[in-house]
């Protein structure tokens, strides 16, 4: 190669190099600087963390300052299996799947109660009698056991006096009940609020339902192990975002929420029920209590290692994100 020749690649490869280290350089000051950090939801409950949903139909994340993707999951057990095992930074589930997480000795915190449902009923036919909770004794009561279904039922027996040593518990899948119903082989039966329709149809003019509100489901968002502070809390404040749109147009949110289903809620079922969840983001002394009431039944209930006191719960929650969005929400002290 000529000496001119040499001079020019020498200067075009210099050239290339301090272009692409300009770039290098660019990319890194951006993704350090301003690149929104991006964040996996595994959700569970479609009504009961509407506000999730609506972010993610409407795109609320886009003007937040986190790039987050919701995966719905069959069950809060599931969302809560995809935060420990890594595959989310956040869930939204049940209380129970927190609660025994905890008692578990499991990394996670509860990060907001989002939403609270108390509509329960259970559901009986006509022909067997059941017409109040403590008619529930010597009865077959279908139930998916392990959920907080079932220990929804355990509250009604406990309001009657009873236990569940009082009654036979049919281990059921939630859409098993009606069908059980409709047989005959048991004589009530607790489920998930989606399936109440199911039970009304299939029954017909046997349909019965006795309803009880001393129990208060709560769907929390939960943070596992890689969730940093940061993240979480623009997470928290896109969702107060959503919930202050859900409070303003509620059936552009069961809209919302519909879509996001993609065919596992129906329309009639969620018009009829959101209006029933109350939500708002909070962290409060009455969700402390309802928690470790939780744990004491589960420990005995499900044979579960771990103390069940207030300390052990409260170890759970992290007020941090919620305080720093909305420190009005955060009344536990």
């Amino acid at each position: 190669m000529s000496r001119p020749r040499a001079v020019a690649a020498a200067l075009l490869a210099a050239l290339l190099a301090a272009v692409t280290t300009a770039c290098s350089d660019g990319s890194a000051a951006r993704t350090a600087g301003g690149a929104r950090p991006s964040v996996t939801i595994a959700a569970s409950d479609q009504l009961g963390g509407a506000p999730v949903h609506l972010a993610q139909e409407r795109g609320l994340w886009t003007d937040g300052d986190v790039a987050a993707s919701v995966t719905t999951q069959p069950t809060g057990r599931d969302a809560l299996n995809a935060v420990l095992g890594g595959q989310a930074q956040l869930g939204v589930v049940g209380d129970l799947p927190a609660v025994t997480a905890a008692l578990g000795g499991r990394e996670l915190r509860i990060v907001a109660d989002l939403s609270r449902f108390t509509d329960w009923r259970l559901l009986t036919r006509t022909d067997r009698g059941v017409t109040g909770l403590a008619a529930l004794k010597d009865r077959k009561v279908g139930v998916p056991q392990g959920t907080n279904v079932e220990y929804a039922l355990s509250r009604m027996l406990a309001s009657a006096a009873l236990s569940a040593s009082d009654v036979t518990v049919v281990n059921l899948a939630p859409n098993q009940v009606t069908p059980a119903l409709a047989r005959g082989d048991i004589d009530a039966g607790v489920t998930f609020p989606s399936f109440y329709d199911a039970a009304r149809t299939a029954l017909g003019e046997r349909y019965a339902e006795v309803a009880f509100t001393g129990y208060t489901a709560r769907t929390l968002l939960i943070a596992g192990p890689s969730a940093d502070e940061k993240t979480t809390t623009a997470v928290v404040r896109t969702l107060l975002r959503a919930q202050r749109e859900l409070a303003a147009d509620p059936a552009g949110a069961r809209r919302a929420v519909l879509a996001q289903s993609k065919g596992a809620l129906q329309a009639s079922y969620v018009d009829a029920f959101q209006p029933r969840y109350a939500y708002g983001a909070t962290l409060s002394p009455e969700l402390l209590t309802e928690l470790t009431q939780e744990a004491a039944w589960a420990k005995t209930a499900q044979k579960l290692p771990g103390a069940a006191d207030g300390a052990v719960i409260r170890g759970h929650l992290d007020p941090a994100p919620l305080t720093a969005a909305d420190p009005a929400a955060v009344t536990l002290r």
